[in-house]
Parts: C-alpha cells; sequence; structure tokens
C-alpha cells in the first residue's frame, strides 16, 4: 500500500484500480508471484489506505528526502553553504465536510473558496529543487495553519552547513531568533517598514544592523541596545541580534514606474565571507523553491487537479506521497545533471516525469527503497 499510494501521485490521471493494475505489473517483474491477480475495487483500496494511515509514507520521506546536490553542483552553494529556501503553496482537497472541518476554506473578495485549501511549508534544496522537510497545516493551528506557524515547526530542524533563505512574509523577531538557534545561516528579505539602524557600513556597501524585538517599545531600553551593538557589546537573544544589511533596487518592478527597493537581512556579518552582491544575487535562488512548486502542482499533479483523497487522514498520506515521488524525480536530474556537468535547471522535469511513468511499471523497478 505504501508502493500504491506513491503511484497514485505517480500516475495521477489513472483511477484507483488502473494504478494498482499497473503496481500488480511491476510486482509481477520483481518476481513477488502475482500471476492471476485481479486488482481490488476502489472501496477496497480506499479501506486499506485507512489501514495503512500516514505514519509509513513520513516515515518514508524521512529516511530518503535529503540534500542530493553536490559540491560541484551548479547554483547549490555559497561559500560552502548549502543554498536553502522556505516558502508555502496550497492545495484543493475535495469538498468533503470532514475535509471542509479539518482544513477550512480561503476567504477571499469574492466569498471563500470552491475547495477546503491544505497549507504545506517545506524547505527546498535550492540547487536541486529537493524538498527535504515539510509541515501541513489544519485548521487547529496558530492561525489556521499560516505559512509562519507551520514554519516554526521547521526552523529546529535547519542544518549548521545551511544558509537559509526566505521571503518578507516569515521575518518577526521571535521566528529569526529560532531559525538562528537552530545553527543554520540566514537570508531573509525584511519589510519595508522593518527599522535597521546603520551601525558601521562596509566597502561592498552592506552595513551592520541590529534587530530589535518589537516588544521593546520603550526608547530609553532601544538606546541602551543600539548603544551596546555599536560598541560590539553582548546582547541578549531575547531582545536584540546583530545582522548585516544588504539593499539594492530592482528596475519595473514597483508601482508608478519606480524600482523596488529589496532589503536583504542575513546572519553573515562579515563581508569577506559572503559580498553584498554575491548575497543579492544568491536570494534571488529562492525562486527556485517556486519552480519547485510548479514540477509538483502543474507537471506532476497536473494543472487545476483536486486531491484525491475525501477525508483529512488520507489528504496527509497523499501529500506526503507527492513529496516522495517529486523527491526521486529531482534526484534522478540531480544526478544526471553531474555526469553531464550541466545545472539541473537544464534537464526537463517534464521529460523526466515522462520518462520515469514508462519506466516505473516496467523493467526499471522503480522503488522507494532506492528514491535516496
Amino acid at each position: 500500500m505504501v508502493y500504491f499510494t506513491m503511484a497514485l501521485a505517480l500516475f495521477a490521471d489513472d483511477d484507483y484500480e488502473e494504478v494498482a493494475a499497473r503496481l500488480a505489473g511491476t510486482l509481477q517483474w520483481w518476481g513477488s508471484g502475482v500471476d492471476g491477480w485481479e486488482p481490488p475495487t476502489s472501496g477496497g483500496l480506499t479501506q486499506a489506505r485507512q489501514r495503512l494511515g500516514v505514519e509509513p509514507l513520513i516515515t518514508v520521506f524521512e529516511q530518503v528526502a535529503v540534500p542530493v546536490a553536490e559540491p560541484l553542483t551548479r547554483g547549490a552553494f555559497l561559500a560552502g553553504w548549502r543554498l536553502m529556501a522556505i516558502d508555502g503553496f496550497e492545495w484543493d482537497a475535495p469538498d468533503t465536510p470532514a475535509n471542509a472541518e479539518v482544513f477550512g476554506y480561503a476567504a477571499g473578495s469574492e466569498g471563500r473558496s470552491a475547495f477546503p485549501k491544505v497549507r504545506v511549508v517545506t524547505i527546498s534544496e535550492c540547487g536541486s529543487h529537493a524538498m527535504i522537510d515539510a509541515a501541513i497545516g489544519e485548521r487547529g493551528q496558530a492561525k489556521a495553519g499560516s505559512e509562519q506557524a507551520l514554519a516554526r515547526l521547521l526552523y529546529p530542524r535547519a542544518e549548521g552547513d545551511w544558509l537559509l533563505i526566505a521571503d518578507r512574509n516569515f521575518y518577526n523577531f521571535t521566528d529569526w531568533q529560532a531559525a538562528q538557534a537552530s545553527g543554520t545561516q540566514l537570508l531573509w528579505r525584511a519589510k519595508s517598514n522593518l527599522r535597521l539602524p546603520q551601525l558601521r557600513r562596509f566597502g561592498d556597501g552592506s552595513y551592520l544592523s541590529v534587530l530589535i524585538n518589537s516588544a521593546i517599545q520603550g526608547k530609553k531600553r532601544r538606546h541602551q541596545i543600539h548603544h551596546a551593538a555599536s560598541h560590539g557589546l553582548p546582547l541578549d537573544p531575547s531582545e536584540a541580534s546583530v545582522v548585516r544589511v544588504v539593499e539594492y533596487t530592482v528596475p519595473d518592478r514597483a508601482e508608478a514606474d519606480k524600482p523596488e527597493l529589496i532589503r536583504l537581512i542575513t546572519t553573515l556579518t562579515d563581508p569577506a565571507d559572503a559580498p553584498a552582491q554575491a548575497l543579492a544575487q544568491t536570494y534571488h535562488e529562492r525562486w527556485e523553491h517556486e519552480n519547485a512548486n510548479k514540477q509538483i502542482k502543474t507537471h506532476l499533479r497536473g494543472p487545476g487537479r483536486v486531491l484525491r483523497s475525501r477525508l483529512p487522514d488520507l489528504v496527509h498520506q497523499e501529500i506526503w506521497a507527492w513529496l516522495i515521488v517529486h523527491h526521486a524525480i529531482v534526484a534522478l536530474i540531480t544526478k544526471a545533471a553531474e555526469a553531464a556537468d550541466l545545472d539541473p535547471d537544464r534537464i526537463s522535469f517534464t521529460k523526466t516525469l515522462r520518462l520515469a511513468r514508462r519506466t516505473a511499471t516496467g523493467t526499471a523497478g522503480f522503488s522507494p527503497c532506492g528514491l535516496g
């Protein structure tokens, strides 16, 4: 049933019986003795998925979903730090009372969404698009499973050799400190209203600043923190943190024909480790995460497709299966790119997906035991 649930993700256009028949063909090639086997009904397969539960899929994901880029993989590292990005996306679940109760609907100017929305936040490897950690939201979580609330579940699992990139929707002082406490390096975009006093300017145009907890409103205390930061004195991490700021503009991105100002904050406070220009270029690697989301939602699943599962537990199970299959495909792409000395972006995800679909039920023996 683990194989079957993964096969549902790989063959998104096929119904339960067809996917089961495809899977049985592969098992027969593996010598599993299924001659004369007939696929169960959709109802029987749904009951078997319910008995399976979600934990086996989470276990498989945790075992295989690791970074796959090597030091020579193009676009994967900056000065020894592995480039990672955090972001979220939503999936439409079938409009059943159970799914509506657990996941809820998205509100909009024209009323609620047509389907319950399942929010997923993932951490992906920029160089390969491999998603290596994820959290799935439910209505009972803080702010109905907001991106920020789900991201808080992932920060403690960040690694010390990462440079974790995030857009401006993820910043608040508490979450910045929580992510930094994991030992990972950070490169996040700051909102335009965030106060970033200049402590020291560097030759590359960046400058040192201090983040102060927004809960500290008294001018006297804020002045004391600013003075301590200016003189390199220790700061209480619950109150403040020294950061480096990189600012630049992007033309034709803002309203009224004015350049858009982008302000980045980073834990890499020494320009010798990462010059401002390199950090500005690196931040835009975050868009690789958007490409990874598109690979799942548009190419693997199909545009506008609603998840199959009518029960919340099976929705979770299905999403983990999508993530496992996506990781398997991008891992294959990355290995092929390294062999050909190419950027993985140069290898078509769609063509690789077609190859996987052709061979998964044939001589390739596409097995979750070897996905990592």
